[in-house]
C-alpha cells in the first residue's frame, strides 16, 4: 500500500487540438475549439455551436486498418483509441505482437455511450429487414466496453480491461480506479481515460433540457462562458483524454519520463438527497468529496496551488465556487488559482474529466496556468467569494506543486483527484 503512482504518458483528442503538441499550444494561448455546427442548425437545435475534434481520414488510418474502418461509425471509440495509443507511445511503451498478453498492464477507459450513430444505423437496417447487413463489428462498436476492448486488442493488455461510466465524472473516476489498482499491487500500469461520441443524438437531450447555450450561435468562440455573468448554458463537445498511470518503481526501472504523481482522491455520491437530484449536485457531498480527497492524498487545503474545476457555464458555477471555498476554508486572495477548460472546448460530457486531467497534468509539468476565456464579466456571485486575480484571463507561468481536479456528474456523483509535481 506504500506504492507511489505516477503518470508517464498522455494522449488527447480535443476540439481545440488533436495530439499533445497541438493541445498544449491551444490551451496555453486560449484557443477555442468551438465552431458553428450546420447539422445542429438544420435540426433546429436551440444551441447551434459545438466542440468536435477534427480527425482526418489520414490520421484515422494511423490507428486503424482500412478493413477495421469498413462499416465503422463510432466516433467515441475513434477518439479513445487515438488518445489511448498516443498516451501509450508517449510513455515510451511499445506495441508488441507477442502471443502472450501483457499481464501487468490493463486499461480502465470510460464512456457514457458507445457508437450511438452505429445504433441508429443498425435500427434502420433492422426495421428494413436487413439484419444480415449490420456487419460483424456492430456489437463491438455499440457495446459500452467497446473502447476498452479495442484498446486492449491493439495493445495486447492482459490485466484488468474495463469501461466505467459515471456521467461527467467518468474520466476522473477512471483515474482513481486505475490509481487504486496499482496502489494495491494488482497492476504495474493502467491506461486510464474516457471518451464521448459526437453529434446530435448525444447532445439532443441536453438541448431539450435547456442546459445548452442559445445566445451565442453567431459568436461561436465566445459561446462557452464558465463563471461569466452572461453565460447561458454549456456548449456540447466531445473527445477523449488518456493517461498512463504506473507504479513509480516500475517507471524508474525502465527510465520513463514522469509527468506528475497521483497523490490520491475520492469518489462519492450525494445520493440525490437534500439539495441533490438527478441533475443537481448535493453540496454536502461535493464538499465531503473534496475534503476526503485531500485526506486520502495526505495534504492540507493550504497546499493546493490551483484547481481545475468542473465549471460548465450553467447556473451551478457559483455553487461550485461556494463549495470549494467552504471545503478549503479559503476565499478572496487566499483562494487557489482556478480555471475551466470548458471555456475552450465546451463540455465533453463523459470525455471531460480525462481531457481536463491531461490539461491539469500539463500545467504541473510545464509550470503554467492556462487562461479562462470569455469570463471578463465575472459573475457577481463569484466575485464576492474569490478575487478576480485567482481566475486568470491570460496564461500565467508559475511553478506549481499541487493541483486538484474535480468532476461532478448527473446522478449526483462526484470525483476529485489530487495531482502533484513529481519529486524523488
Amino acid at each position: 500500500m506504500n506504492r507511489r503512482v505516477v503518470i508517464t504518458g498522455l494522449g488527447v483528442v480535443a476540439p481545440n487540438g488533436v495530439g499533445l503538441k497541438n493541445f498544449t499550444h491551444a490551451i496555453k494561448n486560449g484557443i477555442s475549439g468551438i465552431k458553428k455546427d450546420a447539422e445542429l442548425k438544420r435540426l433546429q437545435f436551440s444551441c447551434q455551436i459545438s466542440g468536435k475534434p477534427e480527425v482526418s481520414d489520414e490520421k484515422t488510418l494511423e490507428y486503424f486498418t482500412e478493413l477495421e474502418m469498413r462499416n465503422f461509425n463510432a466516433t467515441g471509440i475513434l477518439y479513445g483509441v487515438i488518445a489511448g495509443i498516443d498516451a501509450w507511445k508517449d510513455a515510451g511503451l511499445t506495441i508488441e505482437n507477442n502471443e502472450d498478453p501483457d499481464w501487468e498492464s490493463g486499461t480502465i477507459f470510460g464512456t457514457g455511450t458507445s457508437g450511438i450513430d452505429k445504433f441508429r444505423e443498425s435500427i434502420y437496417k433492422i426495421d428494413a429487414f436487413q439484419t444480415r447487413r449490420l456487419g460483424s463489428t456492430a456489437v463491438a462498436q455499440t457495446m459500452n466496453s467497446g473502447i476498452s476492448a479495442y484498446l486492449a486488442g491493439k495493445l495486447g493488455l492482459g490485466n484488468q480491461v474495463t469501461t466505467n461510466s459515471s456521467a461527467c465524472t467518468t474520466g476522473t473516476e477512471s483515474i482513481m480506479m486505475a490509481f487504486d489498482r496499482i496502489k494495491s499491487g494488482q497492476a504495474k500500469r493502467i491506461l486510464a481515460g474516457s471518451t464521448s461520441d459526437s453529434g446530435p443524438y448525444i447532445w439532443g437531450g441536453f438541448d431539450a433540457m435547456r442546459v445548452c447555450t442559445f445566445k451565442h450561435n453567431d459568436s461561436h468562440e465566445q459561446g462557452s462562458r464558465p463563471m461569466s455573468e452572461s453565460a447561458s448554458g454549456f456548449v456540447p463537445g466531445s473527445g477523449a483524454g488518456a493517461l498512463v498511470l504506473e507504479d513509480l518503481e516500475v517507471a524508474i526501472e525502465r527510465g520513463a519520463r514522469i509527468y506528475a504523481e497521483v497523490l490520491g482522491g475520492n469518489i462519492n455520491s450525494g445520493g440525490q438527497r437534500g439539495l441533490g437530484s438527478m441533475t443537481a449536485p448535493n453540496p454536502i457531498a461535493v464538499k465531503k468529496c473534496i475534503v476526503d480527497a485531500m485526506h486520502n492524498a495526505g495534504i492540507e487545503a493550504n497546499e493546493i496551488d490551483a484547481i481545475n474545476g468542473h465549471l460548465t457555464a450553467t447556473s451551478k458555477d457559483s455553487l461550485e465556487i461556494k463549495n470549494w471555498t467552504e471545503a478549503l476554508n479559503r476565499k478572496g486572495n487566499d483562494f487557489p488559482y482556478i480555471n475551466s477548460l470548458k471555456s475552450m472546448v465546451g463540455h465533453c460530457l463523459s470525455g471531460a474529466g480525462s481531457i481536463e486531467s491531461v490539461a491539469t497534468v500539463l500545467q504541473l509539468h510545464e509550470g503554467f496556468i492556462f487562461p479562462n476565456i470569455n469570463c471578463a464579466d465575472l459573475h457577481p456571485e463569484i466575485s464576492v467569494m474569490i478575487d478576480k486575480s485567482r481566475i486568470p484571463q491570460q496564461m500565467i507561468e508559475t511553478p506549481l506543486t499541487i493541483i486538484a481536479k474535480a468532476s461532478f456528474g448527473f446522478g449526483d456523483v462526484n470525483g476529485c483527484v489530487i495531482f502533484k509535481k513529481y519529486t524523488t
